[in-house]
């Protein structure tokens, strides 16, 4: 209690008077957060405890908006289990990047009805490009760096996807791709390692992509999740060493597009019987057994399974614990939902840096979200036998 009484009283006497506020509520933030993370770990910063339940793990740097200004926090990490501030707002980042856009959108003279009604609505008629510059280049620091970070560590497995927005290009308003990428660390936790904006999804995007993510560390992957885009699959071949997975939920939608309506409650179950098996051997031979049966009546969906199989039965070859999240692009599909709830509202974006800004926003946030979730997305007793990352260990476990 002395050194925090002596801390508080130099912060009294070196503070400007302008930034006095600021500073208290940086220090009481601070304290807070220490205590809070004294209490998750079992023991103070420091301190030798047996009653000690986890190790710190440094710090990582947010800043937070307060009424009396911008307040820099440097926020205790755990080696074991997570931490985030309750005081913090999770979703203030991607509400103020909405705004921004809709702002921006605005003063350009180039926003729907719809947005243009919203504007009025948020009570923003009056706001001028000076502060929507302003606030722009705040939020477009933080997702640059967010979006450019190093990537560190063992990535075992990657899910990647895209979604379509509008843009005005040079006076013409197109569709362009939004792709995204999550993985899967060898800790077993999730985090969205990137995104682009290119105007197709084609191979050389695609390849453009990941060779970006190489360059920033990404490496480890075992396996690729996507749709069946012939783009992502070449493109994996030529930037990673990984086994690509077809997201089974897209292909039992191709797949039943050939069976007819009366067919397609029992033809996906009788697909659905592969999935059923133990291992890769048994889901192959089941697979095999139901396409040959099909081939009579439905040629057409036969052949495609036969095309289909090593892609779709590609997550039966991996530990059995993980494959409910390996089959599908299902663990991106909650994000892109709420990508394009976002987007929706603004419409048609005034430019491809909009985008960035709006949807790097988002990113940045779920992103935090699932860093404080306790429960790890994959354990780690399961994920750490196939990390190649040297600094995965096993937690003691009696024998």
């Amino acid at each position: 209690m002395t050194d925090e009484m002596m801390s508080l009283r130099g912060l009294l006497e070196k503070s400007p008077d302008a930034d006095f506020l600021r500073e208290m509520i940086g220090f009481a933030a601070q304290r807070l957060m220490e205590l809070e993370v004294g209490g998750l770990a079992g023991a103070g910063f420091g301190e030798k405890s047996p009653d000690r339940l986890a190790q710190r793990n440094g710090y990582r740097e947010r800043d937070w908006e307060t009424r009396a200004g911008t307040v820099e926090l440097r926020i205790p990490k755990l080696r074991k289990g997570s931490y985030f501030p309750g005081f913090l707002e999770p979703r203030r980042m991607a509400e103020k990047a909405l705004t921004a856009v809709i702002q921006e959108a605005y003063i350009q003279g180039i926003s729907t009805r719809s947005v243009d009604d919203l504007v009025k609505a948020m009570g923003m008629s009056g706001i001028s490009k000076s502060q929507v510059s302003r606030l722009c280049e705040e939020i477009d620091e933080r997702v640059q760096a967010f979006l450019d970070r190093p990537i560190e560590g063992d990535w075992p497995y990657l899910w990647i996807d895209a979604t379509y927005v509008k843009v005005r290009q040079a006076g013409r308003i197109v569709s362009v791709a939004v792709i995204v990428a999550v993985g899967v660390n060898g800790d077993g936790r999730r985090e969205v390692l990137g995104m682009d904006i290119g105007p197709s999804e084609a191979e050389t995007f695609w390849t453009g992509f990941l060779r970006k993510l190489a360059r920033r560390g990404l490496r480890g992957v075992k396996l690729v999740v996507s749709d069946s885009h012939e783009g992502i699959k070449a493109a994996v071949t030529k930037v990673l060493t990984a086994t690509w997975q077809r997201c089974r939920v897209h292909f039992m939608r191709n797949a039943l597009a050939h069976a007819g309506r009366s067919r397609r409650r029992v033809v996906s179950a009788f697909i659905a019987t592969a999935f059923a098996q133990d291992d890769a051997a048994a889901a192959s031979q089941q697979w095999r057994k139901v396409a040959d049966q099909l081939r009579p009546t439905v040629p057409k969906l036969a052949a495609l399974m036969d095309k289909a199989e090593t892609d779709v039965l590609a997550y039966m070859t991996f530990p059995p614990q993980h494959r409910a999240k390996l089959h599908s692009t299902n663990p991106l599909e909650r994000l892109n939902g709420e990508i394009k709830r976002r987007t929706e509202v603004v419409g048609i974006f005034p430019n491809e840096a909009a985008i960035t800004r709006l949807v790097g926003a988002i990113l940045l946030e779920q992103n935090d979200e699932w860093a404080v979730q306790r429960a790890r997305y994959i354990t780690l007793e399961s994920i750490a036998p196939i990390s190649d990352d040297p600094r995965v260990r096993l937690p003691n476990v009696a024998a």
